[in-house]
């Protein structure tokens, strides 16, 4: 299963790849350099496909557990203050993604949605320390009925040019679903009350929808 958000994306690449298979058939005569150009094209559509994918994840629905709300490596956990909408100490929880991970933003917890907006910005690594408040991000507030209010981040890193975010003010949503979609490679942040308990670990690799990233 692949996001919607690819389905452009993969047919324009299907097409051009078809095309280069053909072109390279009809007019190159080296074998060697024809086959070389037609695997070059074939991983370059399995690429695409595969950062595209989308998989069906069994999300934990309980509102004790703040779940990941994407794959990739946990590389922050600390406390710091949140300037833009809390304007007090938090905890932060920092999920890395590289290009290979699942893209896919999922809802870290149930609840309505307080807050959504959309910053433009620079497009530095998404591992450097300016990059939550520099870079191409949106930050998301959902209100749950136990943790009260938590924020997430999507920001952009290096590759990364365009943030999907559906979350919308006033809206209900539900544990797990789909919140959005960032392309080629970024970095999430949650921000949670001070006391949270924190269940995973500096350099931890984690499922978006499916680990429990902080419970009550």
């Amino acid at each position: 299963m692949f996001h919607k958000e690819g389905a452009k994306i993969i047919l324009i690449a299907t097409i051009f790849v078809a095309a280069l298979i053909l072109v390279a058939d009809h007019f190159i005569a080296l074998t060697w350099l024809r086959m070389t150009i037609q695997i070059i094209g074939l991983i370059f559509l399995i690429l695409i496909l595969q950062f595209f994918r989308n998989p069906k994840r069994v999300t934990p629905n309980d509102d004790n557990h703040v779940i990941a709300p994407v794959d990739g490596k946990v590389v922050v956990i600390e406390e710091v203050f949140e300037p833009e909408y809390f304007n007090d100490k938090r905890l932060q929880v920092s999920i890395f993604m590289s290009p290979i991970n699942v893209h896919v933003t999922r809802y870290a917890v149930n609840g309505k949605i307080n807050f959504s907006k959309y910053h433009p910005g620079k497009y530095l690594v998404a591992w450097h320390p300016k990059a939550s408040t520099e870079n191409e991000r949106t930050t998301v507030v959902i209100e749950n009925q136990n943790f009260g209010e938590i924020l997430y981040r999507q920001i952009a890193g290096a590759l990364a040019r365009r943030i999907v975010n559906y979350a919308k003010e006033g809206t209900m949503v539900k544990q797990g679903t789909d919140a959005g979609f960032i392309k080629f490679g970024s970095r999430v942040d949650l921000f949670l009350p001070l006391g949270t308990k924190i269940n995973v670990s500096l350099n931890q690799t984690v499922k978006g929808g499916e680990t429990v990233v902080a419970e009550k």
